[in-house]
């Protein structure tokens, strides 16, 4: 386990109740426990983020998340990490990390953009319409398939230490497939590493980071629920929320 990934309680919490089981992700209600972890992560967000070339203060705001963990010798700490990527050329390396390494496959993934990216420039030039229409339908097939690609290679585990991909944990869902940026939340990843480094869930909390959110849905500061469309059936598997997962398998 890399311990540097576990923040320390700088605040007193010998008096704080320690729930007894996980909260609710999908619900409103945010344990007072996580709201002192997500404090003192703001706290580091805060001068972190002054050595950074992105500005939260003025430019795009972002989902974070907080995941309070018992560790194995019974003592608490927490996990953080932003949901999705960093601003590009941002990297912390106090942050949980993606279940995707970029690296395998040989890039296939870094390689598939450009490929598409190129597509799509030639698509800007072609004059012909019949030309145009095949190289559309060439790049739609090329695009699913990467998309594909890429879901097959996130794989979740669950409390029991079974594991599923994406692809798998979609299958019985409304969605049937997994949408875009599936995997890369704030939730899934905090849950992935405690499990996987034997620590304990014992909060989960995510809070929005920077300027108020083009629809005015998310304000600086503030705590919100896991998002259903994507976390969903990825976190009633990890948790093995089995009522709610088996009623998704049977319709």
């Amino acid at each position: 386990m890399d311990s540097q990934l576990l923040f320390d309680f700088e605040t007193d919490i010998s008096d704080i109740p320690i729930p007894a089981n996980l909260n609710n992700p999908f619900g409103v209600s945010v344990p007072e426990i996580s709201r002192i972890a997500a404090k003192e992560f703001q706290q580091f967000l805060a001068l972190a983020s002054q050595q950074w070339t992105y500005d939260f203060r003025i430019q795009k705001g972002k989902m974070f998340g907080v995941l309070v963990v018992q560790k194995k010798d019974h003592s608490y700490g927490y996990l953080g990490t932003a949901s999705g990527k960093l601003p590009k050329g941002v990297t912390c390396d106090k942050f949980v990390s993606s279940l995707f390494d970029d690296s395998v496959g040989d890039y296939f993934i870094n390689k598939g953009m450009t490929a598409l990216t190129e597509m799509g420039a030639q698509i800007k030039q072609t004059t012909n319409p019949a030309d145009m229409s095949a190289l559309k339908e060439k790049r739609r097939e090329k695009s699913i398939a990467l998309q594909r690609r890429l879901f097959e290679s996130y794989h979740f585990v669950n409390l029991s230490g079974e594991t599923k991909s994406l692809l798998e944990i979609f299958k019985h869902s409304s969605h049937g497939n997994p949408p875009s940026a599936s995997g890369e939340c704030a939730a899934p990843k905090l849950l992935q590493y405690a499990i996987t480094h034997g620590l304990k869930p014992i909060a989960l909390t995510e809070f929005w980071w920077g300027t108020t959110s083009k629809n005015k849905d998310k304000e600086h500061g503030s705590f919100y629920p896991a998002c259903k469309d994507k976390c969903r059936p990825i976190l009633e598997y990890m948790l093995e929320d089995r009522e709610l997962y088996e009623r998704r398998k049977s319709q």
